[in-house]
């Protein structure tokens, strides 16, 4: 039987959006930049772009984090994508942490 989504567990699901989304929005915004080849070129289009693209990635996390079903599948979750997109930033952009 399927659980309903609710508005039970809302701070957990929004307190998710919100830090593992920033997170998220961060390594995005990494990746797009190596793919962009940026460099520390900041102060370029492209360095730009991709650093005005944090807000509207985190904006769409924060938003569907509520079709989550609980808040710890939320944190779970986004925690998952955000140590992919942090491990292909750190193995691709071959930084140290």
């Amino acid at each position: 039987m399927k659980t309903q989504l609710t508005a039970r567990d809302w701070f957990g699901k929004a307190s998710a959006g919100l830090v593992l989304g920033f997170v998220i929005a961060l390594g995005v915004s990494g990746l797009v930049s190596l793919a962009l080849g940026v460099g520390d070129a900041y102060f370029s289009t492209t360095g730009q772009f991709t650093m005005w693209l944090i807000a509207p990635v985190w904006s769409l996390i924060l938003a569907f984090c509520f079709l989550f079903r609980s808040g710890l599948r939320a944190w779970v979750l986004l925690g998952i994508v955000a140590l992919i997109a942090w491990a292909a930033l750190y193995v691709l952009g071959g930084t140290a942490l």
